[in-house]
């Protein structure tokens, strides 16, 4: 008997809201045999001790399972995603494409000291042994982490969203800024396609997550500057670097970074800061943020059903990639 290729979407707790949104942007792309997409029902059984198991409400034998899930600390929301591969393995899916809009450990990506763990190697080595046929994630903190998976990854870049953004706000004297050495080729990209100059700003790092002290690097008298990122965790070096960009005469300081972290007192850092706005995606919830005066969403989720909807029909995905 012949079974019809079909898509199924299911979502861990932390990623809900996006999977959400991703269906709606899903149902909105016009095919001749499109059916309605639809959440499917999946749910997480929950002990006293804090252990817990994934269950499939419905059958995904043989199907394309698309399976949403930012690992975000808690480990949890990894450990959930882990254990929902698996268990679609289990029920004979034909595949399991694990949707990660934020791919968390992805900072320790190599051996920056002695004795560490290179944690990105090692949830790239445990969604594979999960199960997993192929990964589609968005704005790695680098990005060659692609080369520790054996399996597809489809990299998504957060300047689908922002350089649209940015072009439509139309800002005099515009220039773009990194905030390291680090971040020097995604803002160049930027620079690049807004035919604006760049600053890049040096760091020192006392230790993780603090700050020793900023100096920029290009013009930046008279300029609206634009700092891009990939991550916003503590907002210690955004708004340092935004505070220093503005001492040396900077006309205005914005910022686009694609996952708000925002742990700790970010929030708070980025509203007593020098900068003008803050635009962050989805890829992490932040249902706190909604009508925040410096602090605005832009979804990454018509980015995402776009490229479901073309590895789901076996369609070149790599018109999409272009920056």
């Amino acid at each position: 008997m012949q079974h019809s290729h079909r898509m199924e979407l299911f979502t861990c707790d932390a990623s809900r809201d996006f999977a959400s949104k991703v269906v709606e942007e899903l149902n909105k792309i016009q095919r001749p045999d499109k059916t309605t997409c639809r959440i499917g029902d999946m749910t997480v059984a929950r002990f006293s001790d804090g252990e817990f198991q994934p269950q499939y409400n419905e059958s995904v034998r043989g199907a394309s399972v698309f399976l949403f899930q930012s690992t975000t600390p808690p480990a949890d929301n990894l450990m959930e995603l882990l254990l929902a591969i698996d268990g679609a393995k289990r029920a004979s899916a034909d595949k399991v494409i694990a949707v990660i809009p934020y791919f968390g450990w992805a900072r320790q990506d190599r051996k920056d000291r002695p004795r560490v763990a290179i944690g990105a190697k090692l949830v790239a080595n445990l969604l594979t042994a999960a199960g997993a046929d192929r990964i589609m994630t968005c704005d790695l903190h680098a990005e060659q982490i692609q080369g520790f998976f054996d399996i597809p990854v489809d990299h998504l870049y957060g300047s689908k969203v922002f350089l649209p953004l940015l072009r439509k706000m139309k800002l005099p004297n515009l220039a773009i800024a990194a905030p390291d050495m680090g971040g020097a080729k995604k803002a160049n990209i930027f620079a690049k396609s807004l035919a604006s100059p760049m600053i890049i700003c040096h760091k020192t790092r006392v230790k993780a997550n603090v700050v020793g002290s900023i100096t920029a690097i290009g013009e930046v008298e008279g300029k609206n500057i634009v700092i891009i990122d990939d991550m916003i965790d503590t907002a210690g070096t955004l708004c340092k670097a935004a505070d220093v960009l503005m001492s040396m005469g900077a006309r205005s300081v914005r910022a686009c970074a694609t996952h708000g972290v925002l742990s700790g007192n970010a929030v708070q850092r980025i509203h007593d800061s020098s900068l003008q706005e803050v635009y962050i995606t989805d890829t992490i919830p932040h249902p706190e943020l909604a009508g925040d005066p410096k602090i605005k969403v832009v979804s990454m989720a018509p980015v995402f059903a776009t490229i479901i909807d073309k590895v789901y029909n076996y369609e070149s995905i790599s018109p999409e990639f272009e920056r």
